[in-house]
């Protein structure tokens, strides 16, 4: 099973002040920077594009992986553009295209990983019929920071994690924090996606390493 990991997500970092955070927690231990990737269709808000991971990556920190996550509609328009700017794993939704095959194996010809993410009301049953690096298990209705972690969460986890087997990368996002992340740990997470948990604490370096406890990492 892959090494447990905690992914900060720079949705909830202050964009002012966006680099010195993300080499806050990187300096914390933090070897994955998580990348919300919102188009105002498929998830209400908008957020950002390419622009801002290359500007991450242009930083320079070293041992540091990006993992964006597309919140949005026909990716396969965009994945280029993120693998360019220098993502390491881009992650699509299911319920973003009919033609998921298609776009993991794009994904993966731009040198990338592949990950596929489910919502929460989404069965699980798409994972039996592709070939995935990261299964991504919504733990919140994607598109808003913030949310109340779903209590129902662990036992979908664990379902995944049976279909999945050990070999795949088992990501969970939403309401992870101190409190979660151990049930997630238990149930098969290997991923932790943090982001108002952990920027939003006045110590986001501190915050990092809580949550790093509290899921065996």
């Amino acid at each position: 099973m892959p090494d447990r990991r905690i992914a900060p997500s720079i949705l909830a970092a202050d964009f002012a002040r966006l680099g010195a955070q993300v080499a806050e927690v990187v300096d914390a231990g933090a070897t994955v920077i998580h990348v919300d990737i919102m188009d105002g269709h498929f998830v209400p808000p908008l957020s950002m594009g390419p622009q801002v991971l290359s500007a991450l990556v242009d930083l320079g920190l070293q041992g540091v992986e990006y993992d964006v996550h597309l919140m949005i509609e026909a990716p396969d328009r965009h994945v280029a553009d993120f693998a360019k700017a220098g993502a390491h794993n881009i992650t699509i939704h299911a319920e973003a295209t009919p033609h998921v095959n298609y776009v993991l194996q794009q994904i993966r010809e731009l040198g990338c990983t592949a990950g596929l993410a489910v919502c929460p009301s989404t069965p699980l049953s798409i994972f039996e019929e592709v070939d995935v690096d990261v299964a991504l298990c919504m733990t919140v209705n994607p598109g808003w920071g913030g949310q109340k972690f779903i209590d129902s969460s662990p036992n979908k986890i664990a379902r995944l994690r049976s279909i999945l087997g050990d070999d795949v990368e088992l990501e969970v996002d939403g309401g992870i924090d101190v409190t979660t992340a151990g049930a997630a740990a238990d149930a098969g997470a290997t991923l932790f996606v943090a982001g108002s948990a952990l920027f939003g604490a006045p110590d986001p370096a501190q915050a990092y390493r809580d949550i790093a406890v509290a899921a065996g990492v």
